[in-house]
């Protein structure tokens, strides 16, 4: 029932259940009630006319009777417990997302270019805004207010990732390094140097994975050793339960691998033109901003359907990167907006980049 049934399905199967177990438990209570279990001892008394004939017996022995209630000890669910459903996974159809916010950008920062957008664990937005000659982490409260400006990095870098306590990972393209950032303290206490360009970054806590449009590198986050993965070749990356997910922006693909690096499953479809930001939510469902379709489309965990769950029709224009906190179910997307603004010839409409949040 808790893998198959819906919510509904195992409500009336429940009952059923119930309903068959309650007779049974008041069948036995009519039992007890009516004294049919009692433990019943026969006595026999030796009549007077035959001790004329027993006369050399002088007794067969004494018999007692010995009564005892049968008392069942009967555990019945309803009143000692109450009754938990399992939790049901839903389905790729259920899946819509509503909207909380949009982050407040301050006047002085804009434009903005963001590249990746993060939920740290306790609810604040991390955004790394990239430009060619220059880089920013920026965080934000959880009401989508400007805090502080966390770091600055020469050059352009495209992504960055939360690993554990006040630590996150900022990826420096051209330097071929990952910087390890206290966003606490707002200083780089460590770089990690690699072969090759670097990418795109996911954590788990453990390890660090890299990617590149060559190659994809693991870097054990206890000991700093390092595993080169070939085969996987990702403008995007991500990690679920043991497993790497990556996105091919030319080839319109999502790919899914073992952590050793061996193929899973790849999905392609119509709906993903452009791939771009990968995360997944709690389920494994994974969600990608196909780019020049301007939507969100989600996957499900086998890689065999998506579903497309934010579009042009809900204001989506010029997505780029996503992430969802799978505690709280809040997803971040980048995109862009259009402001009206004051000019010598009147008032016009500009573009800006912001972020918008949603819980799924």
């Amino acid at each position: 029932m808790t893998q198959y049934a819906t919510e509904l399905q195992m409500y009336v199967g429940l009952r059923e259940i119930e309903k068959t177990t309650s007779q049974a438990a008041q069948y036995i209570d009519d039992l007890k009630s009516g004294g049919q279990l009692d433990e019943i001892n026969l006595e026999l008394t030796i009549s007077s006319e035959l001790k004329s004939i027993l006369k050399d017996v002088k007794s067969f022995g004494d018999i007692n009777i010995n009564t005892r209630s049968f008392t069942p000890q009967l555990k019945a669910g309803r009143k000692d417990q109450a009754q938990n459903l399992v939790p049901t996974i839903p389905t790729i159809e259920q899946i819509k997302p509503s909207m909380l916010r949009q982050l407040t950008i301050p006047q002085d920062m804009k434009p903005f270019d963001i590249r990746a957008c993060r939920i740290l664990p306790d609810g604040k937005y991390l955004i790394l805004d990239s430009h060619s000659d220059k880089s920013s982490l920026l965080l934000f409260i959880n009401v989508g207010l400007f805090m502080k400006e966390v770091m600055k990095f020469k050059g352009r870098s495209w992504d960055t990732c939360f690993i554990r306590t006040n630590t996150v990972a900022v990826t420096l393209q051209l330097q071929k390094q990952i910087a390890l950032v206290d966003v606490e303290k707002n200083k780089i206490f460590k770089s990690i140097n690699l072969s090759h360009y670097c990418g795109s970054v996911a954590s788990d806590g453990q390890i660090l994975l890299v990617s590149s449009n060559h190659k994809s590198t693991i870097v054990n986050l206890n000991d700093m050793s390092y595993t080169i993965l070939e085969g996987i070749v990702a403008d995007r990356v991500a990690l679920f339960k043991g497993n790497i997910y990556g996105t091919m922006y030319y080839k319109n693909k999502v790919c899914c691998y073992k952590s050793t690096g061996e193929p899973l499953w790849t999905f392609m479809h119509d709906d993903i033109n452009g791939a771009q930001g990968l995360t997944l939510d709690k389920n494994g469902f994974v969600y990608i901003v196909s780019m020049y379709n301007k939507s969100v489309v989600v996957v499900s965990p086998d890689g065999k359907t998506c579903k497309t769950i934010l579009s042009v029709a809900d204001g989506s224009k010029s997505l780029y990167a996503i992430d969802i906190n799978r505690e709280t179910g809040i997803m971040i997307v980048s995109s862009e907006i259009s402001v009206d603004e004051d000019g010598s010839f009147g008032s016009y409409k500009k573009q800006y980049e912001t972020a918008f949040v949603y819980k799924i």
